[in-house]
């Protein structure tokens, strides 16, 4: 059972060690699909004694896991193979059995909450799954939605920039139908928000992630955040800033794709822009309604790898450390660590197992430095998190960003020239540090002195990317120790 794999600390007792938003910002995500990452048998080239699987995830610096939906799914094996990423659900009130039992999950929840780690499991409110035709849907297989009248007349989506059609016609095809909940039925809305309530607290969830926000009406959104009681974070796929942030107005947050284009867009090449991702960074904060409740990540499991893209580490680097140092609640998606480089979805749900789970790889090094980073001006620093990030500096190949307040900020110096770019130097200015202030820079380990006029002289090489902080706050930090 997928679950039971990290269930080795059954023995202790769970229960949900936080769930606000304000204690989600401190988190770092490490996004799994339920049945890609480990195995039951140890095997790394089919696939695991997980007794040290969280070692490795907690070895990145991540405090957080989410995980894949894990109710009833649609048994069948369709056109596309068996519903093993969770989004085809059939019956809410049933685990995956191919994932494990309520115990199993439950194990999952303590081992987490006995490493202070939080659990974020996946939840879809927009629609069940049936292998066949939208017109030969048996609604009787569904539970509690068992009837016809629980859900929108069948349409299909022709036109995205049609809301009404979003939101009420359905996704999906004539191989797998995905039949669209009328969320606007009091009675399906009663449904859900009694149940999210009652699957929060049955298996101690910390938070959730929430699938296809944008194909249900907004005002739903309000009744069902507040009956999780739990930090909500929505997909809302699409890249438009004012689109997407008006639904923070109904759930604490929601994924940055408004962000996740113009970053991709600035390190998948050396011509990249970093004004277009400076101006993003900006737009973000002045038009959602939080900008540090986000969730920021460079790659998932419905758009391509970042390494599909280009296969320069370097680049991969920056990418990944933008996502972690930037404002929001940085999400790293397995395999990431390991330079993965599958496709489109389903290329991009490659099994985690056949890496061996190289904890030298340079990715998972760089990962682990970043979130390290960044944990400690947690740790250090007053209301960190709630600092929103911004761009001190920007040419054609750089961009550096500060974030925290006078005398505990970070400074984050991305490039976008490649693991064979040339060697350069800047002095970067608006740092916020006092002239003499010794940093160290965490990625070489190297010390930096402020200029008198209070600029930081950084040394670019190798495209790597660079994350400056007050030696004198490293205390007892192992992230430059030997």
């Amino acid at each position: 059972m997928v679950l039971a794999r990290f269930a080795w600390l059954a023995g202790l007792i769970g229960t949900a060690i936080a769930a606000t938003p304000a204690e989600w910002r401190s988190q770092s995500i490490y996004f799994l699909l339920t049945d890609r990452f480990a195995r039951t048998d140890g095997s790394t080239t089919a696939a695991c004694d997980t007794a040290d699987r969280l070692d490795y995830i907690q070895g990145m610096g991540f405090t957080a896991i989410w995980i894949t939906p894990v109710t009833g799914q649609l048994t069948e094996d369709t056109a596309y193979g068996y519903a093993y990423h969770g989004y085809w659900q059939q019956d809410i009130y049933a685990l995956n059995e191919n994932y494990g039992t309520a115990d199993d999950l439950n194990a999952l929840a303590t081992a987490l909450h006995a490493r202070d780690m939080y659990l974020m499991v996946d939840v879809v409110a927009n629609h069940l799954g049936y292998d066949g035709a939208a017109s030969a849907v048996d609604y009787t297989k569904f539970n509690p939605f068992n009837s016809a009248d629980y859900f929108h007349s069948y349409c299909p989506i022709t036109d995205y920039t049609d809301q009404t059609m979003v939101e009420e016609c359905w996704l999906g095809d004539d191989e797998v139908s995905l039949p669209d909940l009328d969320t606007d039925s009091t009675d399906v809305q009663d449904m859900w928000y009694d149940w999210v309530e009652a699957f929060v607290s049955n298996y101690s969830i910390d938070g959730l992630r929430v699938d296809t926000v944008k194909h249900v009406q907004q005002d739903f959104w309000t009744g069902y955040n507040d009956a999780a009681g739990v930090y909500c974070v929505g997909e809302v796929f699409d890249g438009d800033a004012d689109y997407t942030c008006a639904y923070q107005d109904v759930m604490d947050g929601v994924l940055n794709y408004p962000i996740y284009y113009p970053l991709l867009a600035a390190f998948q090449s050396t011509s990249g822009s970093m004004t277009d991702l400076s101006d993003m960074i900006n737009t973000v904060k002045s038009t959602c309604a939080d900008s540090t409740l986000l969730g920021n990540f460079v790659e998932n499991h419905d758009n391509p790898r970042f390494a599909s893209v280009t296969d320069d580490m370097a680049l991969a680097k920056n990418a990944a450390a933008f996502s972690i140092m930037s404002d929001g609640i940085p999400i790293i998606y397995a395999g990431q660590e390991q330079h993965y480089s599958g496709g489109a979805d389903p290329a991009n749900r490659e099994a985690l197992w056949l890496s061996g789970f190289d904890t030298d790889s340079e990715l998972y090094q760089l990962i682990a430095k970043a979130n390290g980073a960044r944990n400690l001006a947690i740790a250090m620093g007053t209301n960190y998190t709630i600092y929103q990030n911004y761009a001190i500096y920007t040419d054609d190949n750089t961009i550096a960003m500060r974030k925290g307040y006078a005398g505990s900020q970070t400074i984050t110096v991305l490039s976008n020239l490649g693991a064979d770019g040339e060697e350069y130097s800047l002095s970067i200015p608006d740092s916020g540090f006092a002239a003499g202030v010794e940093l160290t820079e965490l990625v070489t380990c190297t010390s930096v002195t402020v200029d008198d006029s209070g600029d930081v002289p950084v040394a670019m090489a190798s495209g790597e990317p660079r994350i400056l902080y007050p030696t004198s706050l490293l205390g007892n930090s192992t992230l430059c120790s030997s």
